[in-house]
């Protein structure tokens, strides 16, 4: 049983959880579509379950985003870990292109989505099985991390570009995204890994990975790069059962779990680090971060004026102090688990997912937030 419920842990956290404005600005954001001045001609995505917009779904079959009431504010279900929409389809919307379809819904196919394609796998590591092992951290259950969609896209590419430079030409005017990190290191503490055992023995790898991954995008020809941090996870109803502590000096005020945020914005600090050295060694690339950390906290900021009622609480979930149990049968999408009334009250929509409206709400942040450091001329 300890190891279906890592393994469904692993599953259900994705690589999980910008200028902060001096007050909530919730009007309609009419500039939400400034990715249009862009002009990207497609988008490739990598990740996790934050951005899985149908990969895991083929994978493992038997996953509850397989079912209702997964994708219920878009009347269907699609695989992706919210109610609706991810912040990687906002991007999309922004960018004036459709949604990013799964890689492996296509992978046989013999022509190419000639707008991107999204690779990203719910549950994926950063780091290979084979490297977490040596770490005595099991995760065996995860068929596609981080460098089996590197993989992909090279096998994807063979296909769609002719050779090296028809890649180059194509990839030029493409976006490239990642969302991932955060599932390395809630397995390694849901199998009793300090915070400091983390900090000094993966939080490296990741960021070494990560920037290994943006020099094969750069390599294949992108010009424009967005890597996401990781959110506050420590405000996520999936660490504060697990993690829970009796000591109210370890919440902050919005009920957070301190030493887990912080363990999440070191490897954000890391990561910026390494791409201010990105940016010194391709200076003809924009390699942008993407602050969902920041975004995340400026909704708990203003969560009222947004709208929201509860930032800390699953909305789909059976009912306990923050709706969430730790066991498989219990989970969202699970017979008779219990969903809220009003979803866009809920910043959490399941364990370690955002509601469509939260995520509207980061991507509308982030959008401000990178456009203006993609350098993008008005259409």
């Amino acid at each position: 049983m300890a190891s279906k419920s890592m393994a469904f842990f692993q599953v259900l956290i994705s690589s999980i959880f910008l200028l902060v404005f001096p007050r909530c600005s919730c009007e309609a954001y009419d500039d939400v579509a400034k990715l249009k001045q862009c002009r990207f001609n497609a988008i490739y995505n990598f990740g996790a379950s934050l951005s899985d917009t149908g990969n895991q779904i083929i994978e493992i079959p038997q996953v509850w985003s397989t079912k209702l009431p997964y994708g219920q504010a878009i009347h269907k279900v699609t695989g992706r870990s919210s109610d609706g929409l991810l912040i990687i389809d906002y991007i999309a919307k922004s960018a004036g292109l459709p949604f990013l379809e799964p890689y492996l819904k296509y992978r046989n196919a013999t022509s190419f989505l000639s707008h991107g394609v999204n690779f990203a796998v719910g549950g994926s590591t950063v780091l290979s099985s084979e490297f977490l092992a040596e770490k005595n951290i099991s995760n065996d259950h995860v068929k596609s991390p981080l460098h089996v969609q590197l993989e992909w896209l090279d096998k994807y590419l063979q296909g769609y570009c002719h050779d090296a430079k028809d890649c180059q030409e194509k990839l030029a005017s493409s976006l490239f995204t990642t969302f991932a990190g955060g599932n390395d290191y809630g397995t390694a503490l849901s199998q009793n890994k300090t915070i400091e055992e983390v900090k000094n023995s993966l939080v490296p790898e990741c960021v070494q990975t990560l920037k290994h991954v943006v020099k094969k995008f750069i390599h294949h020809g992108a010009r424009r790069v967005l890597v996401h941090g990781l959110p506050p996870s420590g405000c996520a109803p999936l660490f504060l059962t697990k993690f829970s502590s009796n000591n109210s000096a370890a919440y902050d005020g919005f009920g957070c779990l301190k030493s887990y945020n912080d363990l999440y914005n070191y490897h954000n600090d890391r990561l910026k680090e390494a791409i201010e050295e990105l940016k010194k060694e391709y200076p003809h690339v924009d390699i942008v971060y993407g602050d969902l950390y920041k975004a995340m906290q400026w909704i708990m900021d203003n969560s009222r004026q947004l709208g929201f009622k509860s930032v800390t609480k699953a909305c789909c979930g059976p009912k306990s102090e923050y709706n969430f149990i730790d066991n498989f049968h219990k989970m969202c999408g699970a017979p008779n688990i219990p969903v809220c009334k009003k979803p866009k009250q809920y910043v959490y929509w399941d364990s370690g997912h955002w509601t469509q409206n939260a995520n509207k709400h980061l991507a509308k942040w982030l959008i401000r937030d990178i456009f203006p450091k993609f350098h993008c001329k008005k259409v």
